[in-house]
């Protein structure tokens, strides 16, 4: 199946890279949550760490070895050294993939032993931070397992299977199927209900996998808009950057717009033009623009919720290029706004 990939306009949202890189640059397993719920002492810990580099080709078939043993001990603690080693060490990632610990790692995603369970889970998420390893991974069928993972799995389990997801959804042809597999639910219920870091996760992957057109679709349906609304209305939320940019390429669909006005989004969209950071407003800006395009009923609201002037502020102070593309047409005509041009 094509996938089609929405891009996102480069001279309005020059931040949407690093905004959501955190996820990418961050190793779950550096958290103090998963630390603190990790089986291993810290003692342990220091071991494995100090001898990532050292660790040989025949040690590496043990700790794989370990994985399909009937000891639960083994298995958690084979996870654990071969997590630890993929975390520290990039040549340690092919290395342990090509050693073939990429299926009986898997494995250990649906374990019922909630802690192999969050081991297995961290040990994909660090072995997806190399390239080489994604087909694999996703060949071996991790792509349900991590589902099942974010959907019942300990709360580190979720927030690492929701990078794990991501990291897989960088590749186009895999969002498709992590889309198809029920992730998308499963990410917006983690939206919802998760803690401060499992909402960046969520929100992270819903935005990789929202380039694809399909997806925006499975999205609205999840009941997507109404989390993000509520998360770029809660300043406190440390998440008004991320739920606005997933909910900007939301509104690209036209469910997406006629659920996000349903949802009360026009009074929050004119607000954070209004008051929010230059790059909140910009990125508003353009949800504004989506909104208008489905009638002239939405026109008319933006204008009832006095989205012009704010708008017009915005655009005066904006670069020459940003202010063609907001004033030159189809933009103003869509809009309905040619008084901009009366302002300006």
């Amino acid at each position: 199946m094509e996938v089609m990939v929405v891009e996102s306009p480069p001279e309005f949202l020059p931040h949407i890279a690093r905004s959501y890189s955190d996820c990418n640059r961050r190793r779950s397993d550096d958290s103090p949550l998963v630390r603190c719920q990790t089986s291993c002492s810290s003692s342990l810990h220091r071991l494995l760490v100090h001898s990532a580099a050292e660790c040989s080709d025949d040690a590496i078939c043990k700790l794989i070895a370990d994985l399909d043993s009937p000891s639960i001990e083994s298995k958690r603690l084979a996870a654990t050294e071969l997590r630890f080693l993929a975390k520290h060490s990039p040549e340690n990632r092919v290395r342990i993939a090509r050693a073939g610990a990429v299926a009986p790692l898997v494995a250990l995603l649906s374990h019922p032993d909630p802690q192999i369970q969050e081991q297995g889970v961290t040990a994909i998420l660090n072995l997806s931070l190399c390239d080489e390893n994604k087909s694999a991974i996703a060949g071996a069928g991790a792509i349900r397992h991590l589902v099942f993972a974010l959907r019942f799995g300990t709360p580190a389990a979720r927030e690492n299977s929701a990078c794990a997801l991501l990291r897989l959804a960088q590749r186009d042809d895999l969002r498709a199927a992590i889309g198809c597999s029920g992730a998308i639910p499963a990410l917006v219920s983690l939206l919802e209900t998760g803690g401060p870091r499992g909402k960046k996760d969520a929100a992270t992957a819903l935005f990789a996998l929202l380039a694809a057109k399909e997806n925006m679709t499975r999205a609205v349906e999840a009941g997507a808009v109404r989390p993000l609304l509520d998360l770029m209305s809660d300043p406190e939320s440390g998440m008004v950057d991320k739920a606005a940019y997933v909910l900007h390429r939301v509104l690209s669909l036209q469910e997406g717009r006629r659920a996000a006005v349903a949802e009360g989004g026009v009074p929050v969209l004119v607000e954070m033009v209004e008051v929010g950071t230059r790059r909140q407003k910009e990125v508003s800006m353009l949800s504004l623009l989506e909104i208008c395009k489905e009638g002239a009923a939405y026109r008319r609201m933006v204008v009832r919720e006095g989205g012009i002037p704010p708008v017009v502020a915005l655009v005066q102070s904006s670069s020459e290029k940003t202010k063609e593309k907001v004033t030159s047409p189809p933009t103003n005509s869509v809009l309905g706004l040619e008084r901009i041009n009366y302002f300006l």
